[in-house]
C-alpha cells in the first residue's frame, strides 16, 4: 500500500498545483520556461502513475475486503465508464456540446471513472485509489469553474460533428476496454459475474 500512496501522492500532487498554489505556479513557469515546467511536471505525473499501477497491482490482492457490492452497481459502472470515455474524447474536442456545457470534460471523465469503480469494488485498496482520485476530481472542478469565473473563460460555440466525433471515440475506446483491454491490464473481465 506504501508504493501506492507514494504514487497517489506524486501524481496527484502535480496534478493540484493549480488547486492549491496557482501563483507559485506562475512563478515557477516565468524562473523556468513553459518548456522546462513541462518536463517536470511530466516527470513527476509519470513517475506517480508507474508507482500507482505497480502499488495497486500489489495492494489489491492483499487488500482487505470493506464491503461486498451488490452485483447491479458492476452493470452501472459499465454504463458510467461508457459516459466517462465519451467525455474524455470531449477533452480532445474543443467544439463539442460537452466542453462547452461543461467546461472541463476530462476532470468530469475521472469524476465518473472513480465514483464508478468505488460503486462496483470494496477492498480497501479500491477505497484509497479510487477514493483519492474522486476527491480529487471534485477539487479540482470547484478551482477550475472559480478560474474560469475569475477569467470570465468564454467557450466555443458546440458543433455536432464534434460532438459526435467525442460520442464514436469515446464508445470506441469504451468497447476495447470492456471486451479486451481491461482483462489484458487488470486480469479483470468487466462482463463477468459475480
Amino acid at each position: 500500500m506504501t508504493i501506492l500512496l507514494l504514487g497517489l501522492v506524486l501524481f496527484l500532487g502535480a496534478h493540484s498545483v493549480r488547486i492549491v498554489g496557482d501563483g507559485w505556479r506562475t512563478r515557477m513557469i516565468s524562473q523556468l520556461g513553459m518548456q522546462r515546467w513541462k518536463a517536470v511536471y511530466s516527470l513527476v505525473a509519470l513517475a506517480g502513475l508507474v508507482l500507482i499501477v505497480w502499488g495497486f497491482a500489489q495492494a489489491r490482492h492483499a487488500a482487505p475486503q470493506l464491503w461486498t457490492p451488490p452485483l447491479w452497481t458492476k452493470h452501472l459502472n459499465l454504463l458510467v465508464m461508457l459516459l466517462a470515455m465519451i467525455l474524455l474524447g470531449a477533452s480532445h474536442s474543443p467544439k463539442s456540446h460537452f466542453k462547452t456545457i461543461l467546461h472541463h470534460p476530462m476532470t468530469w471523465s475521472v469524476a465518473l471513472f472513480s465514483g464508478g469503480h468505488l460503486l462496483a469494488n470494496g477492498t480497501l485498496a479500491d477505497l484509497v485509489l479510487f477514493g483519492a482520485l474522486f476527491v480529487w476530481s471534485v477539487a479540482a472542478l470547484f478551482s477550475a469553474y472559480a478560474r474560469d469565473r475569475s477569467d470570465r473563460i468564454r467557450y466555443a460555440e458546440p458543433a455536432w460533428r464534434s460532438t459526435l466525433i467525442a460520442i464514436a471515440a469515446g464508445t470506441a475506446v469504451w468497447a476495447l476496454f470492456v471486451f479486451w483491454l481491461h482483462l489484458w491490464l487488470f486480469g479483470v473481465a468487466p462482463l463477468a459475474r459475480g
